[in-house]
């Protein structure tokens, strides 16, 4: 496997690894197609050796795409062809043909996931540039690549803050508060710019559910092809801003802005020490646009900005604004795994595009309980939208204290419960540890515990959220199997490669 195929490589045997140079240049892309709008970043990485491992030292913006109304056709499924003519004329614009992109990610998120043929989009785009992590975000994983994409995780290390992002699409609004680099909160709700949308003549365009249901609260008439009532639609904007607000801050919720929440409420159990906001609206809010696009964007951004004044929490600008949701690249390291590996049965493997989990499992207690477990796990599926995956999942563990029986018993019955709506379906288990206990782990669960789906059981390696792996087939000469690792790597701030050290070329 070489280098340009992109990911971190590793080897199931130890001091087997791959020879590459000191340093490596790497392009990538990141593809956002959102209910409400559509762009590309393009980027050159810097990967330096660090020891046995490479690291990200420098990232290069090169090139950010228009910024493209997501088109929609006539029975509102996303106009596939449109969005496949776009994106041509940005690989044109930025100077890159698809064959030389090392890797990317293709990232569809808010309204834009539920529509017919949102999954068909995404495999179109990753069978374009094959070496994509292709997702559809769910609310909670879009909240927690808005916080990460937006700096604000980074600011709550850097500032040693409670930090608020919310970031404002154009159908959903995403709420997240991060603390030392980590969202320990969020929710999201239906308010966005385009829940109702305009033609150039003013006339109703769209209207998505929660802006007819918006509506009705405040008495406004809404019918696709007529001119709406101009009180009516700012008593609407308020009332969203309402809303959005009361999410924000209100310890409990009332009935109506209940009901719009698309997660589960947050706790509010202090109030935050700086606000940023992201998403398209956000560029209003911070005077980056002008122009109008037939929305409600602009009158949002006001509304809200008059609340978060009179709030009294600081206000800060976000690294990214309307791309804070933009994957910029895949993160590429190598290392050596461990010495022992377990697939049954071999021909499981290839898998790929698998995401990754990492749940707090609790494993430093001598005797292990597998419901503890098993709710540890399936926490980790709920925050990054995989309940209901289709696909096996990578679970990383890191392992502490002996291993007994008793103990490997515990805990492959706790993650095989937690993992069971999607064992269930027959999908593999797929055990990736940092230690050196793969192959005894994978051994118990398919022997011991009797698991009849695949197992796929390998150590040496670490993870963590947000990553993609790839493991391929087992190596003929040596029994080893590469593995392939996509981290997705967010901008550290809005001058991102502005102050490089060194330009590439």
């Amino acid at each position: 496997m070489s280098a340009s195929e992109g990911g971190r490589v590793f080897f199931s045997s130890v001091r087997r690894s791959m020879e590459f140079e000191d340093e490596i240049v790497l392009v990538s892309v990141g593809v956002d197609i959102g209910s409400s709008t559509s762009h590309l970043v393009f980027s050159r990485l810097l990967l330096e050796r660090l020891d046995n491992r490479y690291i990200v030292s420098e990232r290069v913006v090169v090139h950010e795409s228009e910024v493209l109304l997501t088109p929609y056709a006539a029975d509102e499924s996303i106009d596939a062809a449109a969005l496949q003519t776009f994106i041509e004329r940005q690989y044109a614009l930025a100077k890159v043909r698809p064959e030389q992109i090392d890797s990317g990610a293709l990232i569809l998120t808010g309204v834009a996931v539920r529509r017919s043929n949102a999954r068909a989009i995404g495999d179109l785009f990753a069978a374009q540039a094959g070496r994509f992590v292709a997702v559809s975000a769910g609310d909670a994983l879009e909240t927690q690549l808005a916080a990460f994409g937006s700096g604000a995780a980074a600011r709550s290390i850097r500032d040693t803050a409670r930090v608020m992002n919310v970031d404002i699409g154009g159908g959903t609004s995403k709420i997240a508060v991060c603390e030392a680099g980590a969202v320990v909160e969020f929710t999201a709700i239906d308010i966005g710019a385009r829940i109702l949308a305009f033609d150039a003549q003013g006339r109703v365009q769209r209207i998505e559910p929660a802006a007819a249901r918006l509506a009705g609260e405040v008495g406004l008439d809404l019918c696709i092809g007529a001119l709406p009532d101009a009180a009516g639609v700012a008593r609407l904007v308020e009332r969203m801003a309402e809303h959005l607000f009361d999410a924000m801050r209100a310890p409990q919720l009332g009935a109506a802005t209940a009901s719009l929440l698309r997660l589960a409420p947050m706790a509010h159990q202090r109030k935050p020490d700086a606000l940023s906001f992201s998403g398209g609206v956000s560029e209003y809010i911070y005077d980056r646009e002008a122009r109008h696009y037939g929305d409600l964007g602009p009158a949002l951004a006001r509304a809200m900005l008059q609340r978060v004044q009179a709030w009294g929490v600081r206000l800060e600008a976000p690294d990214q604004g309307i791309r804070a949701t933009v994957v910029g690249a895949s993160q590429y390291t190598i290392q050596v795994s461990g010495g022992t590996i377990f697939v049954q049965p071999h021909h499981t493997l290839p898998l790929r595009n698998l995401p990754v989990i990492t749940p707090a499992l609790p494993l430093d207690a001598e005797r292990l309980d597998p419901e503890a477990i098993a709710e540890a796990v399936r926490i980790a599926l709920r925050r990054m939208d995989l309940l209901g995956s289709e696909q096996p999942v990578a679970l990383c563990y890191r392992w502490q204290g002996s291993a007994t029986y008793a103990r490997l018993d515990a805990f492959c019955q706790g993650v095989a419960q937690g993992l069971h709506s999607l064992l269930s379906q027959g999908l593999a288990l797929v055990l990736v540890g940092d230690g050196d206990i793969g192959g005894l782990v994978g051994i118990h669960a398919h022997s011991e515990r009797a698991l009849p789906n695949p197992v796929v059981s390998i150590d040496g390696i670490v993870l963590q959220e947000f990553d993609f792996i790839d493991i391929g087939a087992l190596l003929d000469t040596s029994g080893a199997v590469p593995v392939v690792i996509k981290s997705l790597v967010f901008p550290q701030s809005a001058a991102l490669g502005r102050d490089a050290v060194r330009r590439l070329a």
